[in-house]
């Protein structure tokens, strides 16, 4: 029996347009039957710091009063957490031509997804792959690139690639915390950084 594989995905300022130039997108992932135990942890973590059960990890919350809260999470992924980590950054946006190569600003968007996710995949392995819901209208698109990196492999059958779901950035730790990563990769390579809580994250490690 293949072994299972929960991966869970992000991504951070993918809207034209908005003075953001950086581009990141990202995946935590591990064994099914540890993920249960990683958002107890990180749910512990947060009763350590007076945080409720139900508050949602995210990058754009850091803040002075929430340093230590999200310092010890850096420190139990990198000390602690069975975790792996890959993400892709794009650098400039606005360097962008999408009418060059025929597509508009969401096909792109997937196919970053695409070149995130097929290196995480090992054919002797079974994948359910989550990602942070965008919008509404990602249904279909999300089924799409299902179809589309099952086919990467000859997984016809969809007997490695079990799985692409988008879910709710709240309903899961494992996402949330994917979503602090890639915001401190984005941070970290941005040009216009001032001394603040997040660069204090950033410098951390």
């Amino acid at each position: 029996m293949k072994k299972l594989i929960n991966v869970y995905c992000d991504e951070t300022c993918h809207l034209l347009n908005r003075g953001d130039t950086v581009m990141v997108l990202g995946a935590v992932y591990c064994d099914a039957s540890e993920t249960k135990y990683i958002a107890e942890r990180i749910r512990a973590i947060k009763k350590k710091h007076n945080l409720p059960r139900k508050f949602e990890t995210k990058w754009t919350k850091i803040s002075p009063s929430k340093i230590s809260y999200y310092i010890d999470l850096v420190d139990y992924f990198f000390n602690e957490s069975p975790l792996k980590f890959r993400a892709v950054l794009i650098p400039d946006k606005n360097l962008l031509d999408h009418e060059k190569h025929g597509q508009s600003h969401d096909d792109w968007y997937y196919k970053m997804y695409y070149v995130t996710l097929k290196w995480i995949v090992r054919t002797s392995s079974k994948y359910n792959f989550y990602i942070d819901k965008k919008d509404t209208k990602g249904g279909a698109r999300v089924v799409q690139l299902h179809e589309v990196l099952a086919n990467r492999f000859y997984d016809f059958n969809h007997e490695c690639i079990a799985k692409v779901q988008q879910i709710q950035s709240h309903e899961s730790e494992l996402i949330q915390l994917a979503d602090l990563l890639i915001g401190a990769i984005g941070y970290a390579n941005r040009y216009d950084t001032k001394e603040t809580a997040k660069s204090a994250i950033v410098g951390h490690r």
